[in-house]
């Protein structure tokens, strides 16, 4: 049996959520290590922390694969105890699909539309380089006050606690952007819909949703992208039934929620 390396794990993301098409700002690909190391275990992670690295260490992983980038800025020096001097010290690689996954057919914002049972999914708006989808829009089975769908929501993802604006209308058609994608909410208000979820809102946009008439739940950055870790751990494990995949046990929703 052939042996699996590094790059074939990193080819096979490729070959679904092409590095190439990762937004300009982004730093995705292949971060760490060597694309010919052998790899019989792997750890998925939404981030590479300090303790998701140790997490891997003491697992045997030779690979860790992750959303967001372990390296984002130009690093000047490797600093102890962070992340990436971890990697080096364990001579541990690291894979980040970041942008990419979140665009793809069958990503992030694909699984976060899953997640939410939405149906006759689609896309809510292209990016600009790509025509790939950076948001999503569907219809949800039944229908929610505002305050309902926000409980809803809280439930599927399993949030430790959200916030929402009440867009005075009943929910059912739904627009979605996993991680910070409040900017798309005029195209969810312009195209109609009820409500719209995403994470990490600033005032302003909990004001224009209001105005919009939409419910907008901001429903906190881990949980909008920590559903693509399971679905990615299985298409990984049906590629390569030979390596074991499995999902940090350590990384959780770093906030806390009274």
């Amino acid at each position: 049996m052939k042996r699996v390396t590094a790059g074939d794990i990193y080819d096979f993301l490729d070959s679904f959520a092409p590095f190439a098409t990762a937004m300009d700002f982004d730093n995705a690909g292949f971060l760490v290590g060597d694309r010919d190391v052998p790899v019989s275990s792997v750890l998925l992670s939404l981030d590479i922390t300090p303790g998701v690295v140790e997490e891997a260490a003491q697992l045997g992983a030779q690979l860790i694969v992750s959303h967001h980038p372990v390296i984002f800025d130009p690093l000047k020096r490797l600093i102890p105890h962070t992340a990436p001097y971890l990697l080096a010290r364990y001579g541990i690689a690291a894979v980040c699909a970041h942008t990419n996954l979140d665009l793809a057919p069958g990503g992030v914002n694909t699984c976060l539309a899953g997640a939410l049972g939405l149906r006759n999914v689609r896309t809510l708006r292209e990016y600009r380089e790509s025509g790939l989808a950076e948001g999503l829009m569907g219809e949800l089975e039944q229908e929610y006050d505002p305050h309902g769908f926000a409980v809803y929501v809280k439930q599927a993802l399993h949030c430790g606690g959200l916030k929402y604006v009440d867009g005075g209308k009943k929910v059912k058609t739904v627009g979605l952007c996993s991680g910070g994608g409040a900017e798309l909410l005029p195209d969810a208000a312009g195209k109609g819909l009820d409500a719209f979820v995403t994470a990490d809102t600033r005032h302003h946009q909990l004001l224009l949703a209001a105005q919009s008439g939409v419910t907008l739940v901001d429903a906190g950055h881990f949980c909008t992208e920590d559903v693509v870790i399971l679905p990615l751990q299985k298409r990984l494990s049906e590629r390569f039934p030979a390596v074991s995949f499995r999902k940090s046990r350590v990384m959780r929703d770093p906030a806390e929620y009274l």
